[in-house]
């Protein structure tokens, strides 16, 4: 069972995301079903540790092994979505692919779910403010590549 409940009418979200570069270029989340993209991951599931939840999920995703290179930040985001405000807690992990053919994958990855609508594509780092990256905050946090330990995203005000 995922860590995303409804309390008092807030949804919490626990997630695990991974910054993966290659070549100056950022995988990122894209459902074409929304209007912004964020880092590949996903919800941590009760009694799962952050870690085994961002290498599980983006082998049920995309059916590759990842390593866990550094933790990054973790990163209050509080957001709206669905006409539901959401109170998320993101931990953010810097991540490679584990085999070596995989690190040289630059076209867009399919989702091995069969969710037509997921894809993982990658990003230039260098016009990052180009492109609707969730939460805001990552923007800046990849652009000057300084790391935090926690950060705040309030995009309810």
């Amino acid at each position: 069972m995922d860590l995303s409940v409804v309390l008092d009418e807030i949804k919490l979200n626990i997630r695990s995301c991974g910054i993966m570069i290659h070549d100056n270029k950022l995988l990122v989340h894209n459902n074409t079903n929304e209007s912004h993209v964020a880092l590949v991951g996903g919800r941590v599931k009760i009694g799962e540790n952050s870690e085994d939840t961002l290498k599980r999920e983006i082998f049920e995703e995309m059916g590759k092994e990842i390593e866990i290179l550094e933790f990054v930040s973790t990163i209050e985001n509080f957001f709206e979505a669905d006409d539901m405000p959401y109170h998320e807690i993101m931990f953010v992990y810097k991540i490679d692919f584990k085999d070596e053919n995989d690190k040289k994958i630059t076209e867009t990855i399919k989702n091995v779910e069969g969710q037509d609508e997921l894809k993982y594509d990658w990003i230039d780092l260098d016009k990052i403010d180009e492109y609707p990256l969730k939460p805001d905050m990552l923007k800046e946090l990849l652009k000057n590549n300084k790391y935090f330990g926690h950060g705040i995203n309030d995009e309810r005000k």
